[in-house]
């Protein structure tokens, strides 16, 4: 149990959907809910789902103004462009300080059986209260596991 906040979201269009969150004990407060949308660039969740996604809807999110809610907030294409390579190189996105000052996520991607991002898991939790590495490795293992359970099973 990490008493801090798990969130899944999946992409439509240009935007995070947040499908469901809980929320632990001594959470970092966070900007989203339930139902909620958010930009791409800036969560962790969004990070990996503009990653994977297709090429034009990148390039439409590039293209338009990125709005900045922290000082640390990613901006400039160039920037998105190497966080979203770095994203698919290691399997995880992190979202440092970007949405708000207290708050650090990590993020790894859901596959459906064909192996395409349906959806991603995060962890968001107190700047500097743990291990990027660790946390990377706990959502890496958790997405495994979702992305099976996601797969058909092949009967008995």
């Amino acid at each position: 149990m990490t008493r801090e906040n798990v969130q899944l979201a999946v992409r439509e269009g240009t935007e995070v959907v947040f499908v469901e969150r809980i929320a632990g004990s001594g959470a970092v407060p966070v900007l989203t809910r339930v139902g909620g949308r958010f930009a791409l660039t800036a969560t962790g969740v969004g990070l990996v789902l503009l990653a994977h996604a297709p090429a034009d809807v990148q390039e439409l999110v590039l293209s338009c103004p990125i709005k900045r809610y922290t000082e640390r907030t990613m901006t400039a294409p160039h920037q998105l462009r190497a966080a979203l390579a770095d994203t698919r190189a290691r399997g995880y996105a992190i979202s440092d300080r970007q949405v708000t000052m207290d708050a650090l996520s990590v993020a790894a991607p859901i596959h459906d059986s064909h192996g395409e991002v349906v959806a991603a898991v995060s962890l968001v939790v107190h700047h500097g209260s743990a291990s990027t590495q660790a946390l990377a490795h706990l959502l890496r293992t958790s997405a495994r596991a979702i992305s099976r359970a996601l797969r058909p099973s092949t009967g008995p």
